[in-house]
C-alpha cells in the first residue's frame, strides 16, 4: 500500500509538472496559452484583399520585417489590402502585408503566411534582394517618429514568437524595413545607399524581447551599399544601454527632409506644413520653394492622401476623416489636454482622455490649442468670459446636441442655450491667428 501511495503521490506531481511546463515558453518569453489566446484574438481580413493582387506561394522564409506604416489604422487597412498611391501616381493592387497590429494592439491577418506580400520593395540583405519573396512583413500602426505602444510591442512580441516556431527563425533573422531597403544614387546620397525608408528605425527590439540584431550591415561593410549615418546610429552603434532613437517629423539642421521621408521625400502624398502656415507637396517644393530653402521648424506629413489645410479645414475646427489623422493635425500635440475630440454621437475629450486611438471614429472634429471649456449662464456671459474675443473665428461654441460654432458665425449671443460651453484658444498669437 506504501509504494502505490507513493507512486500516486508522484503521479500527481509529475502531472502538476507536465500541466506547469505545458503553459511555459518552448522558446521566447510568452506560455502555449498566451500563444494560444493570442492566435485566437486575431481579426482575419484575408477577404478584404485586392481582386487583382496576384498570390504566389513564397519558396522560403527567411525573415520576418518589421514596419511601421506611417499612417493611422484605416489608412494603413485600406492601403496594405486595396492597394496605396505610389510616387508615381498610381495605386497598387494591395497585399503589402501578412499583418498589421493596431495601436491597442489589435491584430489583423491581411494575408496568409504562405503568400508573398509586396512590403520590402527594393531591398537587400547580405547580398541577397527582393527581400519581400523570402519574408514576413508586420506593420505596427503608426510613424516612425513617435513611440510604438506597450499593447503593440506584447502583440508583436508573441506574433513573432509564433513565426519563428513555424519557420524555424532565430532573433537576428527579424529585421526592420529599415534595415533592409536601399536607394538609387539621388540629390542626397550619390551611391546605392541605405536610409531609402525609415519606418520602423524606433522598434526596440528588447520591448518585443528579441536580443540584439545584427552588429553591422552586411551589404555596407562588403560595399554593396553606402551606409545612412543616422540608421547606423541607430542599429549599430555599440552603446551601453540599449535605448530607442526617434527623431521628430520636424526640420531641423540635423534633420532634413531625407532624414524623416527618404524616398518619400518628393511624393505628392508627403506634405510639407510651413512655419507661416503654408503647405506644399513635395512633388512641388522644387519648383516652387527649392530643397535648400526649405525653412527650419517645418513639418513632413506622410502618407497624406487628403490634404489638411482642405477647404473644410482652412479654420480653427479639423475633420479626422479620408485618411487623416489627429497626427495630421496636431503632431505630437495630437494626445495633449489643450487639444480636444468632438465625437459624431456626441460628447468629447481632450487628448489626455483618449486611450485607443484605433477606435477614434471617422468624422470626429478636434481643435488644437485650447483652454478647458467655460459655461455659458446668465452671470457669465460671452462676453464676460471671452472679452472682445466672444465673436471672433477662433473662439468655439459647444452646443447640446453636439454642434461646433465659430464665434463670428453666431448672429444673436442673447440667444444662446442653456448649456454651451465656449473654448478659448491659450494664447492667440497674430502669427497663428494668420494661418486661421
Amino acid at each position: 500500500m506504501g509504494m502505490i501511495r507513493i507512486n500516486g503521490a508522484v503521479a500527481v506531481l509529475l502531472s502538476l509538472v507536465f500541466l506547469f511546463l505545458q503553459n511555459q515558453p518552448a522558446y521566447g518569453g510568452f506560455s502555449k496559452a498566451a500563444r494560444r489566446t493570442f492566435q485566437r484574438s486575431i481579426i482575419d481580413m484575408r477577404g478584404s484583399i485586392n481582386r487583382r493582387f496576384k498570390k504566389v506561394r513564397r519558396k522560403e522564409t527567411k525573415y520576418i520585417i518589421v514596419h511601421t506604416s506611417e499612417a493611422g489604422l484605416r489608412s494603413t487597412l485600406r492601403a496594405v489590402s486595396k492597394g496605396k498611391r505610389t510616387r508615381r501616381g498610381y495605386r497598387t493592387h494591395g497585399g503589402h502585408a501578412h499583418y498589421v497590429i493596431a495601436r491597442n494592439g489589435r491584430t489583423y491577418r491581411m494575408l496568409d503566411k504562405k503568400y508573398v506580400a509586396d512590403h520590402a520593395g527594393l531591398s537587400m540583405w547580405n547580398g541577397q534582394t527582393d527581400i519581400s519573396r523570402v519574408s514576413i512583413g508586420i506593420e505596427l500602426v503608426g510613424y516612425h517618429y513617435t513611440p510604438i505602444t506597450t499593447r503593440q510591442y506584447r502583440s508583436i512580441g508573441l506574433l513573432i514568437e509564433i513565426l519563428q516556431g513555424v519557420y524555424h527563425l532565430d532573433d537576428r533573422s527579424v529585421l526592420t524595413h529599415s534595415q533592409v531597403a536601399y536607394g538609387e544614387p539621388n540629390r542626397w546620397m550619390p551611391k546605392k545607399h541605405r536610409g531609402r525608408k525609415k519606418c520602423a528605425k524606433n522598434f526596440d527590439r528588447t520591448k518585443a524581447g528579441l536580443g540584439p540584431t545584427w552588429p553591422f550591415d552586411p551589404d555596407v561593410k562588403a560595399g554593396r551599399l553606402a551606409a545612412d549615418r543616422h540608421l547606423a546610429a541607430v542599429f549599430y552603434t555599440p552603446r551601453r544601454h540599449v535605448t530607442t532613437h526617434i527623431d521628430s517629423n520636424v526640420i531641423t539642421a540635423g534633420n532634413t527632409a531625407w532624414s524623416i521621408a527618404g524616398e518619400d521625400y518628393d511624393s505628392p502624398t508627403t506634405l510639407y506644413r510651413f512655419p507661416d502656415g503654408r503647405m506644399f507637396s513635395g512633388d512641388k517644393i522644387q519648383r516652387l520653394i527649392g530643397w535648400n530653402r526649405i525653412p527650419k521648424n517645418t513639418v513632413v506629413l506622410l502618407n497624406q492622401e487628403e490634404r489638411p489645410d482642405a477647404p473644410n479645414n482652412k479654420g480653427p475646427i479639423k475633420t479626422i476623416a479620408n485618411g487623416l489623422t489627429a497626427w495630421s493635425f496636431a503632431g505630437q500635440a495630437y494626445k495633449d489636454k489643450r487639444t480636444f475630440y468632438f465625437f459624431p454621437r456626441g460628447g468629447f475629450k481632450n487628448g489626455q482622455q483618449i486611450s485607443d486611438w484605433d477606435d477614434l471614429p471617422s468624422n470626429t472634429k478636434m481643435i488644437i490649442g485650447y483652454a478647458r471649456p467655460r459655461k455659458v449662464t446668465r452671470r457669465m456671459p460671452p462676453l464676460r468670459i471671452a472679452g472682445e474675443r466672444y465673436n471672433h473665428k477662433n473662439t468655439i461654441y459647444y452646443f447640446p446636441g453636439n454642434t461646433l460654432r465659430r464665434g463670428d458665425s453666431i448672429k444673436d449671443f442673447k440667444k444662446l442655450p442653456a448649456g454651451v460651453l465656449v473654448f478659448l484658444p491659450i494664447r492667440p498669437s497674430v502669427s497663428y491667428l494668420r494661418r486661421q
